[in-house]
């Protein structure tokens, strides 16, 4: 058996990108060269690698067992000039994962510090629901996730991080604003505005707060945190957000904060799948965030 590098790379490539065009074009090879290297490597390992499903590859199991370690493969082999030369700096494109109110409320000075202590610019950042982020982990699409909800997937490891504080909104016109202490019963027939599934604050909201509201309604389901907070401003219902996303329409008036009878801290998580090479730049990465105390410490001013 003789499965080289550039095999594995076109494997990798199809992967993460999902048809043989994109990955031809992310490689700027042909593209029957990406597809006679995939037959090539199918051949070697006498195991087909994807399910042919219309003009789409899916990773069948034989795939899914190659991923891990062509992905490890791929980032040591990069590594080994590294080695030999003076430069000590590090390497190579990391790619993160963030849900919504770390990706627009921390990540942003977060990365900006990680760049001038370790000059270090190469990073990608996706931001998206924790379900997402998981899943592109999951298909090794990204080397880290920062989410807000958690996961119950065994292949994910789960580093606690950071705490984050959560509360609930409602429009300065609303009879609740006016309240000082906002009782479980007056919340009855409430409504709503709420994340779509895979939040991290529709999770707390379902969790937390449903449980002890008797009757509750959904106004909306809104995959933006800014729009939620406009609908709430408008009257439309109510809303459990992080404080970091809505304290700047709390200063500014536009809504006002509901004082409730509830412990509303969050776990803020680093996701990582198990099977993932940790890389010095990921290694270095990870210290790093374990090195944050508390939200403020990163979050925009």
């Amino acid at each position: 058996m003789n499965v080289s590098l550039k095999q594995l790379n076109v494997f990798v490539s199809i992967a993460k990108l999902k048809t043989v065009t994109a990955a031809a074009e992310a490689l700027f090879l042909s593209k029957a060269a990406v597809s006679i290297s995939l037959s090539d490597l199918e051949s070697q390992i006498n195991h087909s690698l994807f399910d042919r499903v219309k003009n789409r590859l899916v990773l069948n199991q034989e795939g899914v067992k190659l991923l891990p370690l062509a992905d490890e493969l791929l980032i040591r082999a990069k590594n080994i000039p590294l080695i030999y030369g003076e430069d000590m700096s590090l390497h190579g494109q990391l790619s993160i994962g963030a849900s919504d109110t770390i990706g627009n409320q921390i990540t942003p000075k977060l990365l900006s510090q990680f760049r001038v202590k370790y000059q270090h610019k190469s990073q990608q950042l996706l931001i998206a629901n924790t379900k997402s982020i998981c899943q592109k982990l999951i298909n090794f699409e990204i080397d880290i996730g920062l989410t807000e909800g958690s996961t119950q997937l065994a292949s994910l490891v789960k580093i606690p991080w950071v705490s984050d504080e959560m509360c609930v909104i409602c429009s300065t016109q609303s009879a609740l604003a006016s309240k000082k202490n906002i009782s479980w019963k007056s919340l009855t027939n409430s409504e709503w505005l709420l994340r779509e599934e895979g939040s991290g604050s529709r999770e707390f909201f379902i969790k937390n707060i449903a449980p002890e509201i008797i009757d509750w309604q959904e106004a909306f389901e809104l995959n933006s945190t800014e729009a939620i907070i406009n609908s709430v401003s408008a009257g439309i219902g109510l809303a459990c957000l992080s404080r970091l996303s809505a304290e700047h329409a709390l200063v500014e008036g536009r809504v006002a904060e509901l004082k409730i009878n509830l412990v509303m801290s969050r776990q803020f998580w680093l996701l990582i799948h198990q099977d993932k090479y940790q890389s010095p730049l990921l290694k270095t990465f990870i210290d790093f965030c374990l090195q944050m105390k508390d939200v403020n410490s990163a979050k925009l001013n």
